[in-house]
């Protein structure tokens, strides 16, 4: 089990929904919880099966580097890279 941490903007209700039966609503669009692997699969299937036009941000404690891992769903501003096996964030800019 691992401490996972959920980030939503402009999701349906649906998967704000099901995202509260396994985490905690800390705050609007923001959830927190400890869950296995397995779990965690699970709700990044429901991420992608109903997100939408919405994004989401989920990272999660890991034994590595850095501490945690995240991925991402849907259109941002910041877009997640490897740079020789280190996980960044690369903020594009706005179209102009």
């Amino acid at each position: 089990m691992s401490m996972l941490v959920v980030v939503t903007e402009n999701v349906p209700p649906r998967l704000r929904g099901r995202l509260a039966v396994w985490l905690l609503e800390i705050r609007a669009g923001v959830y927190v919880g400890n869950v296995s692997q397995r779990i965690r699969e699970m709700i990044w299937e429901q991420v992608n099966a109903l997100a939408g036009q919405g994004n989401v941000a989920m990272a999660w404690a890991i034994n590595n580097e850095s501490g945690f891992d995240f991925q991402t769903y849907g259109k941002n501003r910041r877009i997640p890279i490897d740079d020789d096996g280190l996980r960044l964030v690369l903020f594009q800019p706005e179209d102009a």
